[in-house]
């Protein structure tokens, strides 16, 4: 009955975990290519000048660093969008509690779901690491930045690591989805679906402040020491304030959404499925703010260093620190649209009924529209308070200044991609879903 419950989702929702699948595949393959980068380097056969001038380039220990910053990614990033996934299943969960299903076998299934996912799509990222490290070596080596006879080998290591990464945040975050609706009384959860809990809990609450002041704390102390560990050491603070950020995502929330109101009465409608619908979209902002974040560290300190040194730093520095950065971040941001498209296909059945009462397609597009702005502004002002609050004690120790520098050119840039990721993933499935006629839409997801 398990394999036939989780078969049965998998069939019903194929979108819902197809945005796990390809987050899981990314995951695999950041953690595989790193695991290579850094083994192809370690284990290459160089004579000893060319071992010390791999040795004086830094990048071993970016290397090196790269893989524990890919753990980390992956494990919070995997299990963040298998939690948005399996949360769409409340409402089945709950009718197949009420025929009978226990809660223990609610949870297998949801096990199954997680495993179905997640291992094929690692076996998939894993080759497609491969290619992505032996691109960035060969990278590495035109500009020679690495010695010629560093080529790329892959680590054994890649997918039992890989594996048990994806496998089991995927199972974690499954889990933790799916514990209230299977352990609540069927009528209880079936009213939860209904109704939209409002209010984030004081404990998610507590967390995210934690986080956030840990992350402030952390980086006062990068301030005061050794600025060559500044940079590692800026990525965990920004880390701790983005999950922080996840925690009061409800909170940031229901703090912007009367900004909608301001686009007049589409806006207040917009304002409204914002304070309802908070604690889903929150799950978006962790991938959008690290994105932002992390994007933006990297590109002030070099503005900011060519602006105090009075020349751009040197272009096999700055390929160097941008490639390894463009994984990253283009790996947070794929995730931040999975996350926002499982959302809004949650939002079939409410899309539907908002179009029987009278609301053309246009309209209802034009409250999507209206939450998506607020969702890039909140992403945006959060991004930026975590990338500022991560750099300038590291300005302040590698440069000596407090005062970043960002071209207005880089910045609009920056602003209109985080746009277009907001709207990819809202408009573009609601345009989608919205081709049906709204009662063909209620009765194939009642």
């Amino acid at each position: 009955m398990n394999a036939g419950l989780a078969r049965q989702a998998l069939r019903k929702q194929p979108w819902a975990f197809a945005g796990p699948f390809v987050t899981q595949c990314l995951a695999a393959a950041l953690v595989s290519g790193a695991l290579g980068a850094n083994s192809s380097m370690s284990g290459a056969r160089l004579d000893p000048v060319a071992r010390q001038a791999l040795t004086d380039s830094g990048i071993p220990e970016m290397a090196a660093l790269f893989v524990v910053l890919a753990v980390y990614l992956t494990a919070l990033i995997v299990g963040l969008t298998m939690t948005s996934s399996i949360a769409r299943q409340t409402r089945d969960i709950a009718l197949v509690r009420a025929v009978g299903a226990t809660p223990g076998r609610v949870r297998r299934a949801v096990a199954a779901q997680a495993a179905v996912v997640a291992v094929p799509a690692t076996l998939l990222g894993v080759p497609l690491g491969a290619l992505l490290a032996r691109a960035w070596l060969a990278g590495l080596t035109d500009h020679a930045v690495i010695p010629p006879g560093v080529t790329f080998h892959p680590s054994a290591a890649a997918l039992p690591v890989a594996l048990t990464i994806t496998v089991g945040t995927s199972l974690v975050g499954a889990l933790l989805a799916a514990l209230r609706p299977a352990l609540v009384r069927p009528a209880t959860a079936l009213t939860e679906t209904s109704v939209a809990r409002s209010r984030a809990g004081l404990v998610r609450t507590a967390i995210g402040v934690l986080l956030v002041a840990g992350g402030v704390a952390l980086s006062v102390r990068i301030s005061n020491g050794d600025p060559a560990k500044a940079d590692g050491a800026s990525f965990f603070t920004m880390l701790a304030m983005c999950v922080g950020a996840g925690f009061l995502g409800p909170v940031l929330l229901r703090l912007t959404a009367p900004l909608a109101r301001l686009l007049g009465g589409t806006g207040v409608l917009a304002a409204e499925n914002l304070a309802v619908r908070a604690k889903a979209l929150s799950g978006a902002l962790v991938p959008l703010v690290l994105a932002i974040a992390f994007a933006m560290v990297k590109v002030v300190v070099h503005t900011t260093s060519g602006h105090v040194h009075g020349r751009p730093d040197r272009a096999a520095e700055v390929w160097t620190d941008y490639s390894g950065t463009a994984v990253c971040v283009a790996f947070a941001a794929v995730a931040a649209v999975n996350t926002l498209v499982t959302v809004l296909l949650s939002r079939r059945r409410e899309l539907a009924v908002t179009r029987l009462v009278g609301a053309s397609r246009v309209q209802a597009l034009a409250v999507i529209v209206c939450e998506a702005l607020v969702v890039t502004l909140t992403a945006v002002i959060v991004g930026t308070v975590v990338a500022m609050v991560s750099v300038v004690p590291m300005l302040h120790g590698m440069l000596g200044t407090w005062t970043p520098h960002l071209p207005p050119g880089q910045l609009t840039l920056g602003l209109a991609v985080v746009v277009g990721l907001v709207l990819l993933g809202t408009v573009a499935p609601a345009l989608v879903v919205m081709r049906r006629p709204p009662v063909e839409s209620l009765v194939v997801d009642p």
